[in-house]
């Protein structure tokens, strides 16, 4: 089942790439990978503003992460068009870095992270979308956005 058609089954709509909110591009190329820049969680077109461990839990950043892996996809999906392919054309997913905006306290960013990790999973199946990962606690992220998730990605 091609990608495409497990983001239909998932009844997921790929946004438009996001418009850099600083001096970076969304995307960059070289040789066969492609780097995502950053992307922060947005719920309603807006920063999605939390702190895990205070004002947030573990579920709700996991939905926050999930809703980074779809604009990834978005971005990932230009990238792919870039290059003269489409989502079709991944061979790998082949790392995520997860930054959650946390309490000292809160030990849980791997399973936030896991949000976006299962969706990746879900829509390119476990020979592509498996992958490498690192998940971070950090004191603050830009516009207090509660998860920022970047990407890389290998084309066929």
């Amino acid at each position: 089942m091609s990608a495409y058609d497990q983001l239909a089954r998932l009844g997921i709509t790929l946004p438009p790439v996001a418009v850099p909110a600083a001096a970076y591009v969304p995307f960059v190329q070289t040789g066969k990978l492609v780097f995502l820049s950053g992307h922060i969680a947005r719920r309603d077109g807006k920063p999605w503003v939390g702190q895990l461990g205070l004002t947030m839990n573990t579920e709700e950043g996991q939905a926050a992460a999930r809703a980074i892996a779809i604009d990834l996809m978005g971005t990932l999906e230009a990238a792919c068009r870039a290059a003269g392919t489409d989502l079709n054309g991944i061979k790998r997913i082949v790392k995520l870095m997860s930054l959650v905006n946390s309490t000292p306290t809160f030990t849980e960013q791997h399973l936030v992270t896991n949000g976006a990790s299962e969706l990746f999973g879900e829509v390119f199946g476990p020979q592509v979308g498996a992958h490498a990962r690192s998940a971070f606690g950090v004191a603050q992220i830009p516009l207090g956005a509660c998860v920022e998730i970047e990407l890389i990605a290998e084309l066929a």
